[in-house]
């Protein structure tokens, strides 16, 4: 498995726990609220309050201008470009990054502190800043802190572990939540499985079998695309 997929695997089932499902709103009620609020530009859905939200935390700045090329450099290290795919800064990582620190303030001393650390330890290594160094160098810098005791809780490890593991998994979530990661990842949306009907085994333990008319209705794989019709005492029609 190479390093994108294994990344993807490490996404997924970090997020397999906690997807949400919301309810969709009348249009009407939908228009309503986005023109409440001037200047708002998402295509998702939220709530007045969160809308408000964003646009006062999309006005402010916490990380400076070498810090955010330092963030872009970092990026795409974690998740590298491939031949299909460009990399985590290509699809916007950095900002999004950028973003979480403001909304989460908790990590905004990790982030920075592991900024400053890699650039000292870069100059102290190499007299080079973090990201001026080589990449040979920048990766040898990175896999001294990518890997921790995961019997040791997280905040018991040093600054800079901390940090890269918060920096990686920011990375990964930025990235499969945009556009090119959700390419990426092959999501279609919502998909009908392909169904056979219950197993023979399972119909016979309990001493019941399909009707063949209706199996054929129901199960059959090549009227998958046909919506299903009913009469109006509920028998099927088709």
């Amino acid at each position: 498995m190479d390093r994108r997929k294994s990344l993807k695997s490490l996404f997924l089932g970090t997020v397999a726990g906690g997807l949400a499902l919301h309810g969709c709103k009348p249009e009407a009620e939908v228009a309503q609220e986005e023109s409440a609020i001037q200047g708002y530009s998402y295509n998702y859905g939220r709530t007045p309050k969160e809308k408000e939200l964003i646009m006062e935390l999309e006005e402010e700045v916490f990380f400076n201008e070498h810090e955010m090329e330092t963030i872009a450099v970092l990026c795409a290290l974690i998740l590298p470009a491939n031949d299909k795919f460009g990399s985590a800064t290509d699809a916007g990582t950095p900002a999004f990054i950028e973003f979480m620190a403001k909304d989460i303030p908790e990590m905004q001393a990790t982030l920075r502190g592991g900024l400053m650390w890699l650039d000292h330890k870069s100059n102290t290594e190499y007299n080079l800043e973090f990201k001026s160094a080589e990449e040979a160098q920048q990766k040898k810098l990175l896999d001294a802190i990518a890997f921790y005791d995961p019997e040791v809780p997280m905040n018991e490890h040093p600054l800079e572990i901390q940090f890269f593991s918060m920096m990686r998994n920011l990375t990964l979530t930025g990235y499969y939540t945009s556009k090119m990661g959700i390419e990426d990842l092959g999501y279609q949306g919502n998909m009908p499985n392909v169904w056979d009907g219950v197993p023979e085994d399972v119909l016979a333990q309990h001493g019941v079998a399909y009707d063949e008319e209706w199996i054929a209705k129901c199960v059959d794989q090549s009227k998958r695309g046909v919506i299903a019709e009913w009469d109006d005492n509920g028998n099927l029609l088709t």
